[in-house]
């Protein structure tokens, strides 16, 4: 209904503005509870345990480089100079030793490799070997980080060795981040673990910043509650609009 002069009547521009906020009232709603709704829940795959900010173990022999697909290394039997030489580990992980044949590597320390192969030459090809593995070029080892931050990706080890040093390198957290859900996979032992941390805590003092070690997967969540409404918000403008075009109509 229009007024003499053409104009919506005021009546008719309360309904349409109740209407609008009616609508989005409702969307904000909805937006708040399927982020209630969201499974958040952590470590209930098998083989995964969850343990606290204190008790999340470090890698056996702490920051150790790992051997990986491409790295070259010098192997030395000792007094045995037919052995001894230059090895490629191949895509498999796998180097070619003369006598034992295929060894897999990938994911060892340079001291460990040595031990393998001196148990597969132990006694049937050497006598009590003595096997001294050099990395000539390896991999750099990084840290994989991932979620909400502004710059996801693998990042150096030793450059990322404390959990806020390794977000600052990812460029913070992002606008969605959830930082009291950040969460930490490490595997020690053949044992998978997830550490909660809160890194908003961690980078006012609050609690100890946690050591980050090669291989180590950081996972920042977001806040689907503030990424629905966020969304809702940026059509304010487009309805606020479409209500003058609404009253412009009628003059």
């Amino acid at each position: 209904m229009r007024s003499s002069k053409g104009k919506l009547k005021p009546t008719n521009w309360t309904k349409i503005m109740s209407f609008f906020r009616n609508l989005l009232l409702a969307l904000a709603g909805a937006g708040f509870l399927a982020g209630c709704a969201t499974d958040r829940s952590t470590g209930m795959a098998p083989g995964i345990e969850l343990t606290d900010l204190a008790s999340l173990p470090a890698p056996e022999g702490g920051y150790v480089t790992r051997v990986q697909p491409g790295d070259q290394l010098e192997i030395n039997v000792v007094n045995s100079e037919l052995l001894s030489g230059m090895y490629i580990v191949d895509d498999n992980g796998e180097l070619v030793f003369p006598l034992i044949g295929a060894v897999a590597v990938k994911g060892d320390s340079p001291t460990r490799v040595g031990e393998k192969i001196a148990q597969r030459l132990s006694g049937r090809y050497v006598r009590n070997p003595d096997v001294r593995v050099v990395p000539t070029e390896l991999s750099q080892p990084t840290v994989s980080i991932g979620g909400e931050v502004e710059k996801p990706g693998a990042y150096p080890a030793r450059l990322s060795r404390t959990l806020a040093r390794a977000i600052n390198n990812a460029g913070g957290l992002s606008e969605y981040a959830k930082s009291e859900d950040v969460l930490v996979l490490r595997t020690v032992n053949g044992q998978n673990y997830i550490g909660a941390f809160n890194i908003e805590a961690i980078q006012r003092g609050n609690y100890p910043d946690p050591q980050i070690y090669a291989d180590d997967i950081i996972t920042v969540g977001d806040s689907p509650a503030r990424r629905r409404l966020s969304q809702i918000l940026q059509f304010m403008p487009l309805l606020s609009t479409t209500a003058i075009l609404i009253d412009r109509v009628g003059r």
